[in-house]
């Protein structure tokens, strides 16, 4: 059943969070009805809100809820939606999903499930890229277990980056440069790899190929309709990377030629055109430092990057998917598609980049992007738990400029301009990237992240001066002394100290002294209980009140105690020793799942394992003492 125009009449998105908010943005435009699912964690989730109509799907693990396609079945049955659009994520990539939606009588807004299987899993797609002339990496296809496939990657030898053949986005992914990456042997981290694909994707089977950390990922965008058109967008750039999950994304790629991307199209077109591709789609490639490329994976379905392309070619691509499911032709031609100017996008997550990339959860006391010119894709709003039952990125934001030096200036701006309180976040490391040299350079490459050493980027002086002048006018000083302030900007605490003088203010920023500015024309600062944002011009910076940490009795007691604690909330996957062994520092003594991640806890130093406070199964909180180590004997 189709609405005006031929567009579905009524859409559910089987997803959460910033893409389903996304999907019903384009759906309201064009006057498609939508219907939002929620897990009991997100009965009051923006995404719910955003839609025409809402159904509960179950609890709050992905299992019981948005990887359940029964219930989601019903979910479009009983709401009178006539489509359903995946996002990304979940069930995006599962082509019996396509194939139940198909035989529930509904339209899919996605590949054919043929086309699913054929791509969607890394292996098939692999000998289909073989099959069209496209190079791929040195690998292991064939699966038969844990014990065989760590023979055969030691018998291929290290570096390899084992990867889950049934989906993306980092899951069940494990890169082992050297044995180092494999503390308790390569068995054990094959095993963790196909335990985390099977949990993220319902599958565990996995590819291992030959891992090449100095290339640079870059993907192109394609778009196929029902009729044989097929065409690409150009490519993205997404070489930084942490856990192998992408941070950053660009386009046009700094290493990219006119020539080069014509080939990288016509690789990413053949590939999915022998697979009888229809919908968008994104074939990712590593390419060398000498230009020559090698076929990756195919992601069936829209990207979380897909708006950089977006902003590039002014082309709605979930309005191209809706059009495009709903048989029509494409409505632009190659020669039609124009790229205008540069675009990036900065992933922003909840999750502590100096401890590991240990994610983050808690209620958000302030999330707001106060920079109207960028666009950013959220998921959250104020007020929302960020729980560990999901992915920690809270949001995107994305901005567009002539040249790339202008859009990394205006990233800097919009990264400076969110308020976001209540859970650690990257924004931090992320400003450090754009304002990195490397970065700014272009020379930046797939394993760059984890070695090199950012510079903490410094906020401009005058900006903090006007915010603790800003307080001091507000009321906040006293004739009897100084008005001294802790800020803080993405994490980082700055001490401001200001001061009456006859000719108006004396400012101390983080020790040095400052002339303050005057508050007026080209300066202005909003206080409020939670913070000062001080604007120049164009450009805000958000200043947030340093808070009092807390520190109970028990983390007091247990600072630098022998113990192992959970880093954040989760559930024990494995616990891999007993009371009374001997274990080394370094040792992996349990691994846990947050956040769709296994997390590999260690024995702080060697001794003897004194208790064991959890099991296999067990739910846990952050901070909680899961085992207890003694002195050996």
């Amino acid at each position: 059943m189709s609405g005006a125009d031929g567009l579905p009449r009524c859409v559910l998105v089987a997803n959460r969070g910033e893409i389903a908010s996304r999907i019903m943005r384009t759906c309201r435009r064009l006057g498609v009805g939508t219907v939002a699912v929620y897990s009991d964690a997100d009965r009051s989730a923006p995404h719910v809100a955003n839609a025409d109509r809402a159904v509960r799907i179950g609890p709050a693990p992905a299992a019981d809820s948005y990887l359940n396609i029964p219930a989601l079945i019903e979910a479009a049955r009983s709401s009178g939606a006539d489509s359903v659009h995946p996002g990304y994520g979940f069930l995006s990539e599962r082509a019996d999903f396509a194939r139940a939606v198909a035989d529930a009588g509904l339209t899919w807004i996605g590949p054919p499930a043929s086309a699913i299987e054929a791509l969607g899993d890394k292996v098939s797609a692999r000998r289909l890229a073989i099959a069209s002339g496209v190079p791929v990496a040195e690998g292991i296809e064939e699966d038969e277990g844990d014990a065989a496939l760590a023979l055969a990657i030691e018998a291929m030898g290290l570096p390899v980056m084992i990867k889950a053949a049934a989906g993306g986005g980092g899951r069940g992914m494990r890169l082992l440069r050297s044995e180092d990456d494999a503390p308790d042997g390569i068995e054990a981290a094959v095993a963790g790899a196909r335990r985390e694909a099977q949990a993220a994707f319902g599958d565990g089977r996995l590819l291992v190929e030959r891992a090449m950390s100095e290339g640079r990922h870059v993907e192109v965008q394609v778009l196929f309709d029902r009729h044989g058109s097929g065409l690409h967008l150009g490519e993205r750039d997404c070489s930084v990377q942490r856990r192998r999950q992408k941070v950053i994304e660009e386009s046009p790629s700094p290493a990219v030629s006119d020539a080069l991307r014509e080939e990288l199209g016509r690789a990413a077109l053949d590939v999915c055109r022998a697979a009888g591709y229809v919908g968008a789609g994104t074939v990712e490639f590593m390419l060398m430092p000498d230009g020559a490329f090698m076929f990756l994976e195919v992601n069936t379905r829209l990207q979380v990057e897909h708006p950089v392309t977006e902003m590039l070619t002014g082309l709605d691509l979930v309005e191209l998917q809706l059009r495009v499911a709903s048989g029509d032709p494409l409505p632009v031609t190659a020669g039609e598609v124009t790229f205008n100017g540069h675009a990036i996008e900065t992933r922003i997550y909840a999750e502590d980049p100096s401890r590991g990339y240990v994610p983050s959860t808690g209620r958000l006391r302030w999330f707001e992007a106060l920079d109207g010119r960028a666009r950013h894709d959220v998921g959250p709003a104020t007020g929302d738990l960020v729980t560990a039952h999901y992915d920690p990125m809270l949001a995107k934001t994305i901005v567009h400029a002539e040249t790339r030096g202008e859009a990394l200036d205006r990233a800097t701006e919009a990264l400076d301009a969110w308020a976001i309180e209540g859970v650690t976040t990257n924004l931090g490391q992320l400003a450090s990237i754009v304002e990195s040299e490397d970065f700014r350079a272009g020379s930046v490459y797939i394993g760059w992240l984890d070695r090199v050493e950012l510079q903490q980027r410094e906020p401009p002086g005058a900006a903090l001066a006007a915010a603790a002048v800003a307080e001091a006018q507000a009321g906040a000083w006293r004739s009897s002394g100084e008005l001294a302030r802790k800020y803080l900007l993405h994490g980082r605490t700055h001490d401001v100290r200001v001061s009456r003088t006859t000719d108006g203010w004396s400012a101390v920023v983080d020790g040095a002294e400052h002339d303050p500015v005057d508050l007026g024309r080209d300066w202005t600062a909003d206080v409020s209980p939670r913070g000062v944002v001080v604007r120049h011009n164009d450009q805000r910076w958000v200043f947030l009140r340093e808070r009092r940490r807390r520190t109970g009795a028990g983390r007091s007691r247990a600072a630098g105690a022998n113990v192992v604690r959970a880093p954040m909330p989760g559930t024990m996957i494995e616990v891999l020793v007993a009371v009374g062994d001997e274990v080394e520092a370094g040792q992996t003594l349990a691994v846990m799942e947050a956040m769709k991640i296994e997390h590999l806890l260690s024995a702080p130093n060697a001794g003897v394992v004194k208790m064991v406070h959890t099991s296999a199964g067990a739910s846990v909180d952050e901070d909680l003492v899961l085992i207890e180590l003694g002195a050996t004997s």
